[in-house]
């Protein structure tokens, strides 16, 4: 008896290690080295492919292949059809296997539905990619991006909301409105007070 949810209509190959209490919904394919944390949610017709590794609580939703070399760390948010490349330069009749790329997505970080990254990117902690963005290059920390190709457009708490900075000083101190906690801004990079880089 497992301890995680597959609907009847996925396939799980044999050597997939998948955490506790996740679930994974109808039409999905999970490749054998393919290692899912704990508490996930993986909605319809999602493809995990070989050598993927996603932590815990990570929602993804309907239509989403993750591909060799993306990671995805704890509490990521993938919307709906959002996409993944691994191959920066692909071609039909050429074999590009030993030239993919990793792309690191890490904690906390939102993406938003139809939005595109492009391969050998890194998403910051808590970044935020608005639905539709093409991301070229790598997001910092906290950072709202969104267009094509995706630009800084704001600062943004764990909570989701937007933080005030005025962008009038190098260095600035806000709180966010909806749970208090305190960030700063030094020199284009934000981090809760109190907190180590």
């Amino acid at each position: 008896m497992t301890n995680f949810y597959t609907h009847p209509s996925s396939c799980i190959d044999e050597g997939a290690e998948i955490g506790k209490n996740t679930k994974i919904w109808h039409f999905c394919h999970i490749m054998p080295k393919v290692k899912i944390g704990e508490g996930c949610n993986i909605g319809q017709n999602v493809f995990v492919a070989n050598d993927v590794e996603i932590g815990n609580n990570v929602k993804i939703q309907n239509n989403v292949s993750v591909y060799t070399g993306v990671i995805l760390e704890d509490d990521v948010f993938l919307g709906p059809s959002m996409v993944f490349t691994n191959v920066i330069n692909p071609r039909s009749h050429v074999n590009r296997r030993g030239e993919y790329m990793i792309t690191h997505v890490k904690r906390g970080v939102t993406i938003g539905a139809n939005a595109t990254v492009i391969c050998g990117t890194t998403l910051g902690a808590y970044s935020f990619v608005g639905a539709g963005a093409v991301v070229t290059k790598d997001v910092p920390a906290y950072a709202l991006v969104y267009g094509n190709p995706a630009q800084i457009h704001a600062w943004i708490c764990r909570c989701g909301v937007k933080l005030p900075f005025t962008g009038e000083s190098a260095n600035e101190q806000v709180t966010c409105a909806e749970c208090g906690i305190q960030y700063q801004k030094k020199e284009d990079v934000i981090q809760p007070i109190g907190e180590e880089k």
